[in-house]
């Protein structure tokens, strides 16, 4: 029944692709495929594509690092575990993400790779990407990510930097802040802005009349 099943579903087609064995082969293959993506949708590693890219990582004021790799490329494969264990290392403290350059070419072509993996650091200045040159594990890794940081940080203490945000920008807005980049927590939204998020919060809790809080 099911050899016949076959031979109608190529009805046309030469005999060898009607047979059983060809459409088992076919399963297989499609398999294969299905499972090369090296990373998911439960890692804490962003997926990126032309689709999402300009929004996640160029307008974000989140600081990122973003790995350009190609499913087949066995430096890429030996990286993932590295690249995963970083991504839980620094959730809620730096950005993570990974693009399928082989798929995804012309974004490849947009940052200038020419091989596999490139990892780029998205700071600051997102229009100019600094390139990754560590070691491929995940302390390596994380250090540079923290020591990025500590950069973007001090430029915006000096104020030669923008605004910076860990978090998604939409969990941070508030309502009755004109300063988005202090956050006014009140007994509604604590739990929601706080409790709930992956970032790293510094919480301030003050009194208006406190005269060491106005300072």
């Amino acid at each position: 029944l099911s050899a016949q099943r076959a031979h109608v579903a190529f009805r046309g087609a030469p005999a060898q692709l009607a047979s059983p064995r060809f459409l088992l082969g076919t399963v297989s293959c499609t398999l294969f495929l299905a499972v090369n993506s090296l990373y998911s949708s439960s890692d804490d590693v962003v997926e990126l594509t032309p689709t999402n890219f300009n929004r996640e990582v160029i307008q974000s004021d989140s600081l990122w690092l973003v790995e350009f790799y190609a499913p087949w490329c066995g430096h890429c494969q030996r990286l993932t575990p590295e690249w995963k264990k970083a991504a839980t290392a620094l959730k809620g403290v730096v950005k993570i993400g990974a693009v399928d350059a082989d798929k995804h070419q012309s974004l490849g072509g947009q940052y200038g790779v020419k091989g596999f993996p490139t990892i780029k650091v998205f700071g600051a200045n997102k229009n100019k990407a600094e390139d990754y040159q560590g070691a491929r594990t995940s302390d390596s890794i994380v250090d540079a990510a923290l020591s990025a940081v500590r950069s973007l940080v001090k430029d915006r203490l000096s104020g030669r930097g923008g605004g910076y945000s860990s978090g998604k920008q939409s969990s941070y807005e508030s309502g009755g802040s004109d300063k988005k980049d202090v956050i006014e927590l009140t007994d509604d939204n604590f739990d929601k802005t706080v409790l709930d998020s992956e970032s790293v919060w510094l919480v301030e809790f003050y009194a208006p009349w406190c005269g060491h809080c106005k300072k």
